[in-house]
Order: C-alpha cells, then structure tokens, then sequence
C-alpha cells in the first residue's frame, strides 16, 4: 500500500496493490484477489491494472473501489435478467459472492465493429469466429444485430477464438447449455446497452464469464465496467474514427501503451503520472456516469495526444 493522488480530489489517497485480509492466502488474478471461504468466495478489488494480458507495474488510484461499485451496481439490477454470483458487497473494494465452477469460455458480443474485429476485419477477413461479415464496413460502425464471438478463457496467456463446435468437441460443455448461455449473454448485453443508453453511454461489446452454482447456471465475474467493456459516449462517437480521446473503458490506456512501444511482449513499463492520472478518470467515471449520472463532460478527460506529448 502506499499514497497516490486521488483523481477525484487532487489530495491523496491510498492505493492497494495486493490485499492481505488475514483469511488465508488469496488466489491473486490480474487484478483482484479472491479468497475461498468455502461455500462462498470473497473477492477484492485492488488498484492493479493490465493490459494485453500483462499486469502492469503501476497500480491505478482508486481503481478498485470503483471496479467494486460498477460491478455491485450492474449485478444488483441484472438479476432479474439472469441470475449472478453476488450475494452482498462486504466493503468498498470486496464482494461475498456464490462460489461457482466456471465454465472455460468467455462470452463475447459485440455490436460493433471495433477491437481485434475490426482488426481482422482491416486485415482482409470477412469470415471470423464463424460469422460472415460483408464488404464495405468501417471502424466503429454498428451491426445489423449483436454478435457472439466467444474466446477460450485462459488463467495464463492470451484468450483465443473458439466456435461452438470447437466448444462442444473439446467438451467444455454441452449443446444445451451451449444454448442456454448464449441466449443468456445476448440478453445480459440487450439489458445492460439499454440501461447504458439512459446514461449517454454506448456499450458497443463487453465479456462474462458464466458457471455453475449445484445445478444453477449463473453469470460470475464482472458485467461491463471499465476493464470487461467498451464504453462510449453517444455525444462523441463518430464511425470510421478510433473513440479512445472520450472513452470510459480500457482502450485509452492500450493505446497508450502502444504509442509508448509496448503491446505486451517484454517487460511492461511504469505509466507516466500524467497517464496514471487519466486512466483513473476514466475507472472512476465509468461509474459516476452510469450510476449517478455525472455528464461526461464534468470528467475532464484529455486525449492520448494530449496526455503523451
């Protein structure tokens, strides 16, 4: 633990990068640390922050305790779309939650073409994660519908496209329950790109997990905050152009990262303050928007060029 500026107030703040409860070891992810408490799972939200699959060096002020508040916030209201792993929040960087045997694939779905799809797609391909996509699309733009575009779901290293078939052959589960998530993932995404909406905000992908709880299939992990999401402000967007400058998600600090070099090969490198700074305006703005609605402009977010030059 040390002290770090408080994006909110310009004082100082304290900033933790590993927990220590006193309840036993936790299993320490990329960024937060779950502890087994037997039937359930504790887990706590650090100010740890990765990128292309690395966790970084420099933990983000305040990052885990509006992690916390999005997720609390999200799985409160989404329950009643399909059930969660949550059962309360215990403090303000850790929830109590169901402990669940998780299912190794991550449910993607997208609306938009942005990301390692529109990647791909730059690249030439039309036909990705089994779906084909037509000619003449642009960065950014909108689907016709949302699409599933699933991922292996790996403790170490990157995530790779997997399709059901490939799913159902490596028998990481069956076709029914296939078909049970999938309908599900599609109507978490519908539900919480509606309540973003409200908001000024556009979700235009984000990722979950699901698992079982006994016998009851339920979502685990985090619905969309700034790590598992894209988040976009309707009034900046604009198709065909990169949305980093106004985003509320990941994305700002990837292409940070990028400008300085590093796209996850080799030893990462300390954000800049400057860089420190913005990222967790954009943690803690993910939240107010949403949930308190805090117009985007009242954020002060910079843009990368104006954050790195």
């Amino acid at each position: 633990m040390r002290l770090a500026e408080d994006p909110l107030t310009g004082g100082e703040t304290l900033v933790v990068k590993y927990s220590n409860l006193g309840i036993g070891r936790p299993l320490r992810g990329k960024v937060r640390d779950i502890y087994d408490l037997g039937e359930e799972l504790l887990i706590y939200h650090t100010d740890r922050v990765s990128a292309f699959d690395v966790v970084l060096p420099t933990p983000i002020p305040r990052k885990g305790e509006y992690l916390q508040k999005l997720t609390v916030f999200w799985m409160r209201r989404s329950r009643k779309v399909f059930p969660n792993h949550l059962i309360d929040a215990v403090d303000e960087r850790s929830i109590l939650v169901k402990k669940a045997r998780r299912i190794n694939v991550e449910w993607v779905v997208r609306k938009y073409l942005y990301g390692s799809l529109w990647r791909a797609y730059s690249e030439g391909r039309r036909e990705i994660y089994g779906l084909r996509f037509p000619e003449g699309l642009r960065m950014a733009e909108e689907l016709p519908e949302p699409v599933l575009t699933p991922t292996t779901k790996a403790d170490i290293g990157h995530d790779r496209e997997i399709t059901r078939a490939e799913a159902l052959e490596k028998k990481l589960l069956d076709a029914d329950t296939w078909r049970t998530l999938e309908e599900a993932a599609f109507k978490l995404y519908e539900f919480y790109e509606a309540e973003a909406r409200k908001s000024g905000i556009i979700i235009p992908d984000f990722k979950i997990e699901f698992g079982f709880h006994r016998d009851e299939l339920i979502q685990i992990d985090e619905p969309p905050t700034h790590d598992s999401a894209r988040l976009w402000p309707v009034k900046y967007y604009r198709v065909g152009e990169p949305q980093e400058s106004h985003c509320l998600d990941k994305e700002f600090l990837r292409e940070c990262l990028r400008r300085m070099g590093f796209t996850g090969e080799g030893e990462p490198p300390e954000l800049p303050k400057p860089v420190v700074k913005e990222v967790a305006k954009r943690c803690v703005g993910a939240y107010r928007v949403l949930a308190e609605g805090v117009s985007i402009d009242d954020l002060g977010l910079l843009s990368v060029d104006d954050v790195l030059t």
